[in-house]
């Protein structure tokens, strides 16, 4: 229904029946008339209920302005959330007047304006004010069914926002709990968060950081911002006490996020989130896990202020309270990804050099059989004895042994291309695995270039000492076309080169 439609004129009007003058219609009547007809027709906005109201009043009450004041019942804030006309300086001091009469009370008269409360099943909702030159004419049935029509529109959209809010908020923590549970680590875990709480505060930008076990910020993240802006950021955050921040330590103490509409009345850190971004307003959400706190998320918008709910408040302590458990249940799931691949590490790595075990050399090698023979191409197995190493531990001593394997290792490993592989087998034996298709001369070179590194003399003590290497040589598939008996091959050919004083045997 379009505003206006239906009505009447306001002036005299000729009865047909008698051709005298008839009564003018009561323009009040038809106000509310119309105002049922419309709510019974349309979902309207308060706005909507106000440009109905609003002719009406013109010509009753000599209306000029009018504003419908929403109320939130637990800030106690009043806003405006419908308007007619231009509003005044001192409209919200005199609508707040309306609260210090009774409820049940008339409307509050302060000069030409009228403030009625807005009430509906015993809860004010908003407060009506108008300001007109007549509005004594105003009678008081007119003045309480107006203002229920506008409590009853504020409750319904009241009801509506709250299911939207309860909607939006269920989606987000759901698709932050479902992501957040299969973070492989607290930073992935902090980059969901992020991404989440922008979504749902629908800001502009956002960003986190993590602290360390001192208190230093060691990860920074954020979104909606350019890289150079990030790095930025970064530059003036990690490795800074996040103590120095009076929003972290804020947040920190109370355990609650800070909700600041304005950063111009807010003491801030410099070069922290909020300057670098340039945040107008900004909320702050700190991260405290069972370990205690590990960060903080701050989101906000840089075009301007914001006026914060005490909706928004809710949904910053729910996404701050999932934001600490996802950041645990990551913590716990590197823990034991790191524990596995220790284990893993330990199982097939020797543990006083470091290098790949006999099993790791056996696994590997069978895949390197399966290949070469799928590829046929050739592979060379060299079987290491250190000649010399009694020696060192019988005058020396058995922790000088043990530094000489340490260092032979790392000779080994840097001399030995990727992919090819280095074991210790035990004791002061070694192996080397070398697949890149090596003939006969190529893989002898390989164990020439060996027994020339380990003829250099180490450092042990401060004292030299020298040793030497008895090398066997297998190849498949020529020797063997089993990764077992390849072994075999090449750890008879090593004691045929220790039995001719040390250097490289090939298996014949």
């Amino acid at each position: 229904m379009s505003v206006g439609s239906e009505l009447h004129p306001a002036g005299p009007r000729i009865d047909e029946a008698t051709g005298g003058t008839a009564a003018p219609p009561d323009r009040q009547a038809l106000l509310l008339a119309e105002l049922v007809g419309f709510m019974t027709k349309d979902t309207p906005s308060v706005q909507h209920v106000l440009d109905v109201m609003t002719p009406h009043l013109g010509e009753i009450a000599g209306l000029t302005a009018a504003t419908v004041f929403e109320l939130d019942s637990e800030s106690g804030m009043m806003t405006a959330t419908a308007q007619f006309g231009e509003p005044g300086r001192r409209d919200q001091m005199v609508a707040g007047k309306v609260f210090r009469a009774a409820a049940g009370g008339p409307p509050v008269v302060s000069g030409k304006q009228m403030a009625a409360r807005l009430r509906i099943g015993g809860q004010t909702v908003g407060v009506l004010l108008l300001t007109g030159e007549r509005l004594a004419e105003l009678r008081p049935e007119t003045i309480s069914t107006i203002a229920l029509h506008f409590a009853t529109t504020l409750q319904a959209l009241f009801a509506e926002k709250a299911r939207q809010f309860v909607a939006h908020t269920s989606s987000t923590i759901q698709e932050l709990f479902e992501k957040g549970m299969t973070a492989g680590s607290v930073e992935e875990a902090a980059q969901l968060l992020t991404h989440s709480c922008a979504t749902a505060f629908r800001a502009e930008h956002a960003a986190l950081h993590l602290i360390d076990n001192d208190g230093r910020i060691r990860y920074v993240y954020g979104v909606g911002c350019h890289d150079d802006r990030l790095a930025q950021l970064r530059d003036n955050l990690v490795g800074k006490s996040a103590i120095e921040s009076p929003v972290w330590r804020s947040t920190v103490e109370s355990g609650e996020p800070v909700l600041v509409a304005n950063t111009a009345t807010a003491k801030t850190r410099t070069g922290g989130i909020s300057q670098t971004l340039g945040l107008g307003s900004f909320i702050a959400m700190p991260l405290m896990t069972g370990f205690g706190p590990v960060g903080m998320v701050m989101c906000g918008d840089s075009t301007g202020t914001r006026e914060w709910s005490a909706r928004d408040r809710i949904l910053a302590q729910q996404l701050a309270a999932e934001g600490a458990l996802i950041m645990d249940s990551a913590r716990m799931r590197e823990a034991n990804q790191q524990h596995m691949q220790e284990l893993t590490r330990q199982a097939f790595h020797d543990s006083l050099t470091g290098l790949p075990n006999r099993k790791h050399l056996l696994d590997r090698g069978e895949q390197a059989v399966e290949i070469a023979m799928a590829t046929g191409t050739r592979m060379a197995l060299l079987l290491l004895d250190l000649n010399g190493f009694k020696q060192v531990n019988d005058t020396i001593g058995h922790h000088a042994g043990d530094v000489l394997l340490q260092l032979v290792a790392k000779r080994l490993d840097h001399l030995i291309r990727k992919p090819d592989l280095v074991a210790r087998l035990g004791g002061d034996e070694f192996s080397v695995l070398v697949t890149a298709n090596p003939d006969e001369n190529g893989a002898v070179r390989v164990g020439e270039r060996i027994c020339e590194r380990l003829r250099e003399p180490f450092e042990i003590d401060g004292r030299p000492v020298r040793i030497g290497a008895s090398i066997g040589v297998a190849l498949f598939p020529r020797h063997a076309i089993e990764f077992s008996t390849l072994m075999k091959d090449a750890d008879a050919s090593m004691y045929q080169a220790k039995r001719s004083g040390g250097g490289v045997y090939l298996t014949a």
